[in-house]
């Protein structure tokens, strides 16, 4: 939109550009006219309007193309949406005009086993500071990414000394919009709720976003929760360049509630241990540059409470394990034009946007004035990490690799992509008193990623004891814990793949793992006399029947393990496609569904096995193509939706459609096989009403599938038929329960001891503790259709505090339990009354009703899409599930 239409626009609509205070406002600042403001380029002064994407991505090009000397703009990606992905990086002319010199000695200085102290030292003199400062990771954040126009317009139009040595020694990076689909979603309905004028009244619509708010990316990611995963492409791209950039400095800014202040580093307790002394050095002087310049605004603000430095999948984590200094900035939302706090105080758009950019111009001089010790401590900090690597306890990683060979090219592509070097042996080899088969995956840690390679691979993380200790005081008390998020996240486990840690570095020839997540699959006797075998138990076989049955193709899977004339041995759920039953085309299909999926297809000349069922037997089951259904909007936790429609479309290519709760109610449901419902931050019994469970109980009488997810399961066991035999448990309680007393006088007790007095403050029925999320260990019935080529044990995460009792066998079954109580922790935390509860209890629960089928995860098995061991599970339950259906068809 041109800048006449744009202005016109806003002076029709009016109210949606409200008056503001001059933004950005510093100390002696002298604005040069040959740099357009906010105001010139866009039509309404910065922080009177909340800017579309599309808007800033105007203002920033109209710099960069005005000011090219001084200014760069470089994309690195795009949204799910197609949206532009971009930063641009603004220093002084020399810098500038040296920039790919200056991020090629950056790269230098990444990798000290290539220098010498003398060629370091010289490095550092000559490089400048650099300060990386992203905005608005969650859309509706939005005062970040108008913060980035005013720090870019300030930097580039003033003409004062201060900003002059600023920039004579730092380079600034600013990633303006880190989530343009979450923010385009945010902006388009916050203006569609204003009326005549801005309301700053909490109960408004303007502050109460409808499902599912602007916070999460196209496909409902906390992006600020994905940096050890790299699910989503827009966490791919900063992953990808930052690592060619290498800033010593990374910003991380958000928004918080609208009652606080503003919140910078130090972090809040706990610390992940494997940040260094010098990086919690460089947060104090952070810290204290950023409060003096607060103290001369005026602006209050916290430090060392809330928001903590533990969990290292933020994206003002993940820079530290790369040595350099990373923070999270929280700014009072006001999530809108105005908002009216519990205090009475009016806090304005314009508010945030400004002491977003005092924080900002703080943490560049603070970068400015200790540029040579940042760059140093960062070389330091590269340097020792292979020095902790070849000394340390753990000196290399060991992937035995004897099964999931999709989940070990995966994880390892993605170990890449974080920087880190995996090698792939090209020969057998022992270490650690272990022998290992050639094709088996070895780190050792002697590498600048040290840190990041313990934090992403070990088990368990320790958390700091004391700390520990006052959470527990503070669950005796009745208070919350302040664990911020979960407690482990250990890849090898998440991925359910063995991983041997050794003291020792591993000698053995390599080829090093590139970071291509799949690659092309094999096929073994393309054109066979009967038809083909794909072995069942990763996801490239799940991606194989995926395309096979978009493509039209009977395919036939086993419930059973068998062995075939051949020699081979299958697991259970192998897939048979045969001549028989397909086109004349099958063996031109073939080599393209095996490419691209990854798979290992094995071409069979006859039907014959030797053990285990013919593909004749009832214990071979034809896979019908699925159409797959889920429930979208409130009551849906849009994290859990999300996620659980990701890893169908975008891991298998297989589509999904979104029914909201509302059109369920009544509907005909007959078209579609299967509906998936995600966990819920409400309730699915009110949304639904009597009318939506008759609804789901039909669908399933008739033969569909019905997949509930976390907390989903609760709507599975209400109403007067509940479609699952299962019931939710209380906290248990030690002793007997106290009785509830309906008169103002009650019998006389004796309280013993201080245990029996924590006994008397719980309620009679008291929902369990809250667990902030732990990795679980739980034992598969490996007897079961649904369990098809998952091992005997797999890992889940677990937070919150469901506790579901098992079924009986007369009414369903529990394929899936946690493991007894001394061998559940598989990784991080968990309150010791919660293991013991949480033990032998059901994981995954199926139960028949009618001709179809009712399956309960009663832990998330899609959490974050990281969880990449359990996703098996899913997909089983998906397309097992179907096929264990019976209706008529």
């Amino acid at each position: 939109m041109s800048l006449i239409a744009r202005t016109a626009l806003i002076a029709a609509l009016g109210v949606f550009a409200t008056a503001s205070p001059a933004v950005p406002v510093f100390p002696d600042s002298d604005y040069s006219e040959a740099v357009a403001s906010v105001g010139q380029v866009l039509g309404y002064p910065l922080g009177s309007r909340i800017s579309e994407p599309a808007a800033i991505k105007q203002y920033f090009e109209q710099l960069a193309a005005s000011q090219p000397t001084r200014i760069k703009l470089v994309p690195y990606g795009q949204s799910w949406q197609g949206r532009p992905l971009f930063y641009v990086v603004i220093g002084s002319e020399q810098h500038i005009s040296q920039l790919a010199d200056i991020q090629q000695k950056m790269q230098q200085l990444a990798n000290p086993q290539h220098l010498s102290e003398r060629d370091a030292a010289q490095l550092i003199s000559q490089l400048p500071a650099s300060v990386w400062i992203a905005n608005t990771l969650h859309g509706n954040e939005i005062s970040p990414a108008e913060s980035a126009m005013a720090l870019a317009y300030h930097l580039l139009a003033d003409q004062s000394d201060h900003t002059a040595r600023l920039l004579a020694n730092t380079l600034v990076y600013i990633d303006p919009l880190q989530n343009p689909d979450g923010h385009d979603r945010f902006v388009s309905r916050y203006y569609a709720t204003v009326g005549l004028a801005h309301s700053a009244d909490r109960l408004s619509a303007e502050h109460n976003e409808p499902w599912p708010n602007g916070r999460t990316n196209h496909y409902l990611f906390d992006m600020n929760r994905d940096w050890i995963s790299l699910t989503q492409p827009e966490t791919r791209g900063r992953v990808k360049v930052l690592q060619q950039v290498y800033p010593l400095l990374f910003v991380d800014s958000h928004e918080m509630g609208g009652d606080m202040g503003y919140y910078f580093s130090p972090e809040a307790e706990p610390y992940n241990p494997h940040i260094q002394p010098n990086q919690r050095q460089s947060l104090q002087w952070l810290g204290k540059n950023n409060a003096r310049w607060f103290d001369k605004f005026g602006y209050d603000y916290f430090t060392r409470e809330i928001f903590d430095a533990f969990y290292p999948g933020y994206g003002a984590s993940w820079p530290l394990y790369q040595g350099s200094i990373a923070m999270t900035y929280e700014m009072a939302s006001a999530r809108g034009h105005r908002y009216r706090k519990a205090d009475g105080d009016i806090l304005t758009f314009a508010d945030g946007v400004q002491r977003n950019f005092v924080a900002f111009m703080a943490t560049i001089e603070t970068a400015s004035q200790r540029a040579s010790e940042l760059l140093n401590n960062f070389y330091q900090y590269r340097r020792d990490a292979i020095k902790q690597g070849s000394s340390g306890p753990v000196r290399s990683y060991i992937f035995p690799a004897e099964r999931d060979h999709a989940g070990h090219i995966k994880l390892t592509a993605i170990l890449t992509e974080h920087g880190i070097t995996v090698g792939k042996a090209t020969a057998s080899f022992k270490a650690c008193g272990r022998s290992y088969q050639a094709g088996s995956y070895v780190i050792n840690t002697a590498q600048p990623t040290y840190h990041l390679i313990r934090t992403l691979l070990d088990d368990t993380v320790p958390m700091d004891k004391e700390f520990i200790a006052r959470q527990e005081q503070r669950r005796a008390n009745n208070l919350p814990d302040q664990i911020y998020d979960v407690t482990a996240w250990s890849l090898p486990l998440m991925y359910n793949l063995p991983a041997d840690s050794c003291d020792r570095a591993v000698s053995v020839a390599t080829t090093v793992v590139s970071s291509d997540r799949i690659l092309a699959g094999t096929l073994i006797n393309p054109a066979p006399d009967y038809g083909y075998i794909v072995p069942w138990g990763d996801m490239a076989a799940a991606r194989f029947a995926s395309a096979a049955l978009q493509q039209g193709l009977t395919v036939k899977s086993s419930d059973l393990p068998f062995t075939h004339q051949n020699g081979q041995q299958y697991p259970a759920g192998s897939l048979i496609i045969t001549h028989a039953d397909n086109s004349p085309q099958l063996a031109q299909q073939m080599p393209q569904l095996a490419a691209a999926s990854g798979a290992t297809v094995t071409g069979i000349d006859s039907s014959w096995v030797t053990e285990g069922p013919n593909f004749g037997s009832v214990n071979v089951k034809t896979l019908h193509k699925p159409n797959i259904a889920m429930l979208w909007d409130e009551p849906a936790n849009p994290l859990s939706a999300g996620s659980a429609r990701f890893i169908v479309e975008r891991n298998l290519n297989y589509p999904v459609t979104a029914i909201r709760p509302a059109q369920l109610v009544g509907a005909d449901l007959s078209h579609y096989q299967v509906l998936v419902v995600p966990a819920s931050s409400g309730s699915y019994q009110q949304a639904l009403g009597n009318a939506g469970l008759a609804t789901l109980r039909r669908f399933v009488e008739r033969g569909g599938v019905l997949i509930a997810l976390g907390n989903a399961t609760d709507v599975l066991l209400a109403g007067d038929k509940p479609l699952l035999s299962s019931k939710r448990e209380y906290k248990v309680r030690e002793g007997e329960p106290k009785k509830a007393e309906q008169d103002i006088r009650v019998a006389g007790s004796i309280i013993k001891n201080p245990e029996d007095y924590q006994q008397w403050l719980v309620p009679e029925k008291a929902d369990p503790d809250w667990v902030p999320g732990f990795i679980a260990r739980a034992k598969v019935d490996q007897q079961h259709w649904l369990t098809a080529g998952v091992p005997d044990t797999v890992n889940s995460l677990y937070v919150g505090n469901q506790v579901y009792q098992p079924l009986t066998i007369a009414a369903g079954r529990n394929v899936v339990s946690f493991a007894a109580a001394e061998q559940l922790l598989a990784g991080g935390f968990v309150w010791q009354e919660n293991r013991e509860q949480i033990a032998h209890k059901p994981l995954v629960m199926v139960q028949q009703v009618g001709k179809g089928q009712v399956i309960s995860f009663t832990q998330e098995p899609n959490f974050r899409a990281y969880v990449d061991g359990m996703h098996l599970l899913y997909i089983n339950a998906i397309f097992r599930g179907a096929a264990h259906a019976s209706p008529l068809r």
